[in-house]
């Protein structure tokens, strides 16, 4: 008999059997983590979303740096082109929103009697149905232009409180590209010790760059047409609803609508119903084709989420993070993709099930995965 403190003995044959959780409290306590995280990253949205986006930023102008090297110039070379390219990008598209933005709530006002006049024809039709005055007038008294210049204004505001956290985004900007001169020694370090953790970050990366490259394409060319629609139209501003379209386009699924409305709109108060229609309709047929056919198809192949999987992510992240999370939608669902999935072989295949076509999950260099023999790790 074994003495009190000690372990039991085992009987001739048997072996220790390691205790294990049971599987349904581990997906009950993942979820409980996950739920928390959530509840984190949406109370920090504030810091969050700059730090994303100064990230995406990074990403995408990370090949200047990459290709300086590669031709034998000095690392900080490399480094200053791709931080004044980020830049350019920044500051230049808040400025275009900015003054954009200014001329919309200059040109607004115009349409006082437009406006008016038609309130007055909709207030004869819904008293020909049969509508009380008292009725007409509550709904109609909440119509007024001026209370759309003052949403503008509002708007110009939040757009001039986004250099509050510019500063913060440059500053993210510029330390990130020091650390970007160094990043490709790094990630070799990591491909030799932690293979996996290496693919998922490269397979993040590539991904991210390659949505940028698809939607940008693809956002360009949906501006210029339907910028070269509406001048046709004779709608007014045509640049300030190309260059909406092109931010837009961004946004999965739903960016198409956020586009169409404010040219609509105005189009209605500048040329009454016909034109409104007219911009519907070619609107509804430029983005149709190019966001609802082509795009996807190209987006799909380069990122690897479904439709279903992108609108999902843009109605989570436009929860979480406000509007900038619906335009780095598909870019941060890579990220966790990378940082749940990817980086570990046998979750690997839920890629199968979440992307736009069935593939087998690509094998891992340096990995059993890939039968080659696994290289050293420390721990």
């Amino acid at each position: 008999m074994s003495t009190p403190g000690q372990p039991r003995a085992l009987a001739p044959g048997l072996t220790p059997t390691a205790w294990a959780i049971p599987r349904g409290l581990i997906v009950l306590l993942a979820a409980a983590g996950g739920v928390v995280a959530i509840g984190g990253m949406k109370v920090s949205s504030g810091l969050l979303g700059p730090l994303f986006l100064a990230l995406m930023l990074t990403i995408a102008v990370q090949p200047i740096q990459t290709i300086v090297q590669r031709r034998g110039k000095p690392a900080w070379v490399g480094m200053a082109l791709a931080l004044i390219a980020a830049l350019a990008i920044v500051i230049g598209m808040i400025g275009m929103l900015v003054v954009s933005a200014a001329q919309l709530a200059t040109e607004l006002p115009q349409y006082t009697d437009r406006v008016d006049d038609l309130l007055a024809v909709a207030r004869d039709r819904l008293a020909e149905l049969g509508v009380d005055q008292t009725q007409i007038q509550n709904l109609l008294s909440e119509i007024d232009i001026g209370k759309l210049v003052g949403v503008i204004q509002d708007a110009l505001r939040g757009l001039l409180g986004i250099f509050s956290n510019l500063f913060f985004v440059l500053a993210l900007l510029l330390f990130l590209a020091f650390d970007g001169m160094s990043i490709g020694r790094k990630l070799d370090i990591i491909a030799r010790e932690r293979p996996e953790i290496a693919y998922a970050l490269n397979a993040f990366a590539d991904g991210t760059r390659k949505y940028l490259i698809v939607s940008t394409v693809f956002g360009l060319i949906v501006a210029v047409f339907d910028g070269a629609a509406l001048w046709l139209l004779g709608v007014p501003l045509p640049l300030l609803w190309a260059l909406l379209s092109f931010i837009t386009n961004y946004i999965p699924n739903i960016g198409f609508v956020i586009g169409l409305l404010p040219p609509a709109l105005l189009a209605l108060l500048d040329g009454g119903p016909w034109l409104m229609l007219w911009v519907i309709v070619l609107y509804s047929v430029i983005n149709f084709v190019i966001q609802s056919i082509i795009q996807p198809k190209f987006v799909g192949d380069a990122v690897g989420l479904s439709v279903t999987m992108t609108f999902l992510s843009l109605v989570f992240w436009s929860w979480v993070i406000g509007a900038l999370g619906a335009i780095l939608a598909v870019p941060l669902t890579l990220l966790v993709k990378a940082l749940l999935l990817d980086i570990d072989p046998t979750t690997r295949w839920v890629n199968t099930l979440i992307s736009a076509k069935a593939h087998d999950p690509e094998p891992v260099p340096g990995s059993p995965v890939a039968g080659e023999e696994p290289a050293s790790s420390v721990d």
